[in-house]
């Protein structure tokens, strides 16, 4: 088999030599020999490598842009920069792949593990937990390189000489080997998190619902019933075994992305972004701005409030917004840092057959009057953190009455979900002290933000990155996982079901009583008939909007070109069907100089 081009680099060494200051005393190689895998300590380094690794891409720039982009759910921000995977145009390999070369060293450091780490001297059970954590990440690693690139370099040796020569295996075979290692995962990792690996590390649920993806995406690829069947049947396992996991939904929609319980009982799996030089090398008030696989997810799709929050704001003749005044607003830790990066897809289309309507509102979430998941996903009201004084005389103060806003009590910016007359300065008839923005004025600089991964947390230091986890994995996925699955499986009524627990929880309300939340929970209950495959789109879209999954989700699922072509209007000109495969970097093209060459993807 031809090896990939990958330096045979413990993960490791990424984990003790990404900062600029020794916390061990150590004396890091620049390759890794198979000794190194002959003890306890270097099998247990090579696992926390990797899972250092998948920090440097969940949670960073790039790669959230890689993961979300081009989709139904996202448009660029203002300061996107204009990055090809927003509209395909222009989109080669060049521009995309910021994982690749990662998960090929991370492999390949797994595969040290592996292959060396099955006779150290350990308790039998230990060792068989090492190495069932090795096998769940190559077996993630691999899923994520198969889905995104389709056939791939597939080797499980541990490769200690570089080499210039490179082939791509069929996806068929990488599916059969991620199927065969997370099965082997699954069956020998703990039911819960166990030391070393805790937190929210692999366990046999997070292995057994990433098998379940594995099974339900081959099955959409070939036509597969038994994969389809297996896939429901493992998410069915793991809702009826949920205590013994430890794991269950909260009655309440926003109690999931509270920072208190991001280890809490509907989290599944995780990369840790802790204050620990272990886990990022974070400077405290040193407002970075990327890079050293920093967690800066809870800005991307902020607007640039301070600076877009005039209090005498107007719309022009075109029927534009603009900015005009003092702002309402000056940055604080509760709103974050606005990087302005992605926003909700918010536009309303001018032509075709959904002319008038936004994938937002119209489609996604409809249901903003029971559904909570809207108002638990993102910020909608902006409550004044600096005092302004506006005169009657003001430019562009058509309240014609002066005043003062109050810290903490008046509204700076609202964003309602609907049309509000006499907005921007007025509700009605009634002087509005801060600015109303509905709908029709939102554009890439004004969206409501996406506040589910907010971290208010940093306190002085608010431009810092988050040492908030981020969530790869929740309980809820494994009901819309499973629901996906029954539906392929040809079961609709099943799939209704697993749908509606969803749903139904979608509908709690704290301050609701238990009759009105009991009603509520009935209205979102659907019926088989229900139940089509852009239903579940809709409905990851309520449930995951923002978790990493979407152009994931629309590839498995062949629906990328078609919704994308129906909802996004900057990608719908350039979307072709070859986008169904992102384009392989071209690093790894110039670099396989012996033997036959590196094949791109078709298109690109």
């Amino acid at each position: 088999m031809k090896h990939i081009k990958v330096w045979a680099i413990a993960g490791l060494m990424a984990l003790l030599n990404t900062g600029c200051e020794k916390i061990l005393e150590e004396n890091p190689q620049s390759q890794i020999v198979p000794s190194y895998f002959n003890s306890p300590a270097g099998v247990l380094g090579g696992i926390a490598g990797v899972y250092n690794d998948i920090r440097g891409q969940w949670g960073t720039e790039g790669f959230t842009v890689e993961m979300q982009a081009g989709t139904d759910d996202f448009l660029q921000g203002a300061s996107s920069g204009g990055v090809p995977p927003y509209t395909y145009n222009g989109l080669n390999g060049s521009n995309f792949g910021s994982a690749w070369g990662v998960a090929f060293q991370d492999i390949n450091t797994l595969n040290g593990v592996l292959q060396y780490g099955a006779t150290i001297d350990l308790p039998e059970a230990t060792r068989k937990q090492y190495l069932a954590q090795a096998k769940f990440l190559r077996g993630f690693w691999y899923f994520y390189l198969v889905q995104t690139w389709g056939d791939v370099p597939l080797n499980t040796t541990f490769i200690t000489v570089p080499s210039q020569a490179a082939s791509r295996q069929p996806a068929a075979q990488v599916y059969e080997q991620i199927i065969k290692d997370l099965t082997e995962a699954a069956a020998d990792l703990p039911n819960t998190p166990t030391a070393p690996f805790l937190g929210k590390a692999a366990t046999k649920p997070v292995a057994q619902l990433l098998l379940a993806k594995a099974y339900l995406t081959r099955g959409w690829l070939n036509n597969t019933a038994s994969d389809f069947t297996q896939a429901a049947t493992i998410c069915s396992d793991i809702i009826a075994n949920k205590a013994a996991y430890g794991l269950d939904l909260w009655a309440d929609y926003g109690d999931a992305f509270v920072p208190a319980n991001d280890y809490g009982k509907e989290t599944m799996f995780v990369s840790d972004h802790v204050l620990d030089p272990k886990f990022g090398y974070y400077t405290v008030g040193g407002a970075a701005g990327g890079g050293a696989a920093q967690n800066l997810t809870p800005w991307f799709t902020n607007w640039n409030y301070p600076n877009n929050s005039g209090i005498n704001s107007f719309v022009n003749a075109s029927g534009t917004l603009v900015n005009n005044g003092t702002s309402g607003m000056i940055r604080d830790s509760q709103y974050g840092r606005p990087y302005v990066r992605m926003r909700p897809n918010t536009d309303r289309l001018k032509t075709g057959p959904n002319a008038g309507k936004s994938y937002f509102l119209d489609q996604a979430f409809t249901k903003r009057d029971v559904d909570t998941r809207f108002a638990n996903s993102f910020t909608t009201v902006y409550i004044a953190n600096t005092a302004v004084t506006n005169t009657a005389t003001a430019a562009n103060n058509k309240r014609g009455i002066s005043y003062t806003t109050v810290v903490g009590a008046d509204t700076a910016v609202w964003l309602p979900d609907f049309e509000v007359a006499g907005a921007p300065q007025f509700v009605g008839t009634r002087p509005f002290k801060g600015i109303v923005v509905p709908p029709s004025l939102w554009n890439n600089g004004i969206f409501p933000a996406l506040k589910k991964f907010m971290d208010p947390s940093r306190g002085a230091n608010f431009n810092d990155p988050s040492t908030r986890p981020v969530v790869l994995y929740r309980f809820s996925d494994v009901y819309l996982t499973g629901a996906e699955a029954y539906l392929k499986a040809g079961d609709a009524s099943k799939a209704a079901d697993l749908l509606n627990v969803v749903r139904q929880r979608a509908a709690f309300k704290k301050t609701n009583t238990a009759a009105q939340n009991t009603a509520a929970a009935a209205s979102m209950v659907i019926t088989a008939a229900d139940v089509t495959v852009d239903f579940i789109l809709d409905e990851r879209s309520r449930e995951l909007f923002g978790e990493w999954q979407r152009w994931h989700d629309l590839v498995r699922t062949r629906s990328l070109v078609r919704r994308v072509q129906a909802w996004n209007p900057e990608a719908a000109p350039y979307i072709k069907d070859f986008h169904m495969l992102r384009p392989i970097p071209q690093t790894q093209i110039d670099r396989v100089v012996d033997g036959p060459k590196f094949t791109q993807n078709p298109g690109y």
